[in-house]
């Protein structure tokens, strides 16, 4: 007896040293756990969409650094803590035609939810300069832009430049030989030359801004299509003609650009196909379907709005008959808050054709023209981009200007498009809440996934951005469903959107609790490698 019951007693002792090794381990671990639940940043119980994986559900994100950590239904805790109950959590929003890139051109692109802006259309030559010069000031967004065809066109024509500056393309609007003449061998030569320079300095892409220049003939475009290929990037290309009417139509531009991809197996990117195609929208975009089902690269954008903005001596608005197929008069042109007279119309485009006016092409009042806008935004194929200009002002001589300081609010005199500040709020209120033509899933992946996915081939920094998964860049919006809404319009553009929460780039804030963080400066270079 005595025997058994020593054995019992260290027995019951042994059992207890190992409960406690065991409990130690197991509070080891537990607290391991917890340490690894908290992060630099959380947001709490938001509508969490991710528009590659499906997942639409309330969960917890963590943030370390400028990652995405950790995605879960489980607590976090963490340094900065933001309650997303009854708000949408969402990739942020990537605008790949955003011509504004100064800090004022950026804060209202963030009041929207936008965390990256790209120009890609018309693009900017010499690209290392643009890129050095954009590290030198506030960047709130992500930044980055295409090797710009009409900067060589340009600088072939002219002998002069090219500059990383919009001044050049705007001072360069007074002459029309490279707008309409095509190009000797020499000119071809030196303009393919500054564009394959731009490739080898990490652009994104070649901005073909071929309806500013329609005069190119054939065999240049296809080069450069056969340059993209070569090179594996993009082109992104404002059509050659948009017009109702044939020859010279929207649907003969498209069709060229079909062509082209087919021949030479490059990535070819139509830009704003709302106001290239004016109302023959249903046709060309016929045109997208066959070439996509036929396995063709081409992709395709648009933004929300019946109006354009461009230069007032753009080639597009010259020549016999341009006001017919145009179907224009200087009624649909707007300067500032006003619509131009003929007097005007012809003051300016003489005179002052580098001015950027507004160009009402759509009646968004009219049923039918709502419609055709309608059909282009909400096609499948499309995804949407703002094609975000320049604010301006009128200055004491009462010439236009570019605005470039960093007040804000923007100082009142300010205008624009207002696509400028509101082309992606427009989205959801409009399209989403108020008129049910896109679900809240659709309307987030035609603004953040499906832009990502299409530099994501040839620029590996987008594989990151568009999504919201765990190991992704943490550009991310916060958004009220409810009362998200573009506050612009063409007669004040000068209002930025409301219903955004928050805005992150890359793990830092630029929106925080509905107001602008004024010293964010977050945003990084998006860029290629800077050789093949």
């Amino acid at each position: 007896m005595a025997y058994f019951s020593l054995l019992h007693k260290v027995n019951w002792k042994e059992d207890l040293s190992m409960r406690h090794v065991f409990l130690s381990f197991a509070l080891a671990i537990w607290a391991s756990v917890l340490q690894a639940q908290s992060y630099d940043l959380v947001i709490l119980n938001g509508r969490v969409i991710d528009p590659e994986t499906g997942l639409d559900a309330v969960r917890n994100v963590g943030i370390d650094d400028d990652k995405i950590a950790a995605i879960s239904e489980f607590d976090m805790d963490g340094a900065k803590v933001i309650d997303a109950t009854g708000h949408v959590v969402s990739p942020g929003f990537i605008d790949l035609h955003a011509h504004g890139m100064n800090v004022g051109d950026m804060r209202m692109q963030a009041m929207q939810g936008v965390t990256t802006v790209l120009e890609l259309e018309s693009g900017i030559l010499p690209i290392a300069d643009w890129y050095e010069e954009m590290e030198t000031q506030q960047t709130p967004l992500n930044y980055g832009a295409s090797a710009a065809w009409t900067f060589g066109r340009i600088a072939a024509f002219s002998g002069e430049g090219p500059e990383a500056s919009i001044d050049y393309f705007q001072d360069a609007q007074g002459r029309s030989d490279w707008k309409l003449q095509i190009a000797d061998p020499l000119q071809a030569a030196e303009l393919m030359n500054h564009v394959e320079q731009g490739l080898k300095e990490g652009a994104l892409g070649i901005g073909i801004n071929a309806g500013y220049a329609p005069g190119y003939g054939q065999k240049e475009y296809f080069a450069l299509a056969q340059m993209a290929a070569e090179y594996g990037v993009a082109t992104y290309t404002h059509v050659r003609y948009a017009s109702n009417l044939e020859p010279q139509s929207s649907f003969e531009a498209i069709k060229e650009l079909i062509a082209n991809a087919a021949l030479t197996g490059a990535h070819m990117h139509i830009c704003h196909i709302n106001s290239s195609s004016l109302q023959d929208i249903h046709a060309t975009l016929d045109l997208v379907e066959r070439a996509q089902a036929e396995g063709i690269n081409v992709t395709v954008e648009a933004y929300p709005y019946g109006a354009g903005n461009t230069v007032v001596g753009a080639a597009m608005f010259s020549g016999e008959g341009w006001r017919e197929r145009m179907s224009s008069t200087a009624q649909n042109f707007q300067l500032g808050t006003d619509r131009m007279t003929e007097d005007e119309l012809a003051d300016y485009q003489a005179n002052e054709p580098g001015t950027f006016i507004t160009w009402h092409f759509l009646d968004e009042d009219d049923p039918e023209g709502l419609a055709l806008l309608d059909a282009s935004v909400t096609h499948p194929s499309v995804m949407i981009a703002s094609d975000a200009v320049f604010w301006s002002y009128f200055d004491e001589n009462g010439a236009i200007q570019n605005y470039d300081g960093d007040a804000w609010p923007l100082p009142e005199d300010v205008f624009s498009h207002p696509r400028s500040a509101g082309a992606f709020a427009k989205i959801l209120r409009s399209y989403v809440r108020e008129r049910g033509l896109l679900s809240l899933e659709d309307a987030i992946r035609k603004m953040s996934l499906m832009p990502a996915q299409t530099l994501e081939d040839f620029v590996p920094q987008m594989r990151l951005k568009g999504r919201l998964q765990v190991g992704m860049d943490a550009d991310i919006v916060v958004f009220d469903p409810e009362t998200i809404a573009d506050l612009a319009t063409y007669e004040n553009a000068n209002q930025a959107a409301v219903g955004v929460r928050t805005v992150l780039v890359n793990g830092a804030m630029v929106v925080d609790d509905g107001a602008l963080v004024l010293d964010a400066d977050a945003g990084v270079p998006i860029r290629r490698d800077a050789a093949r």
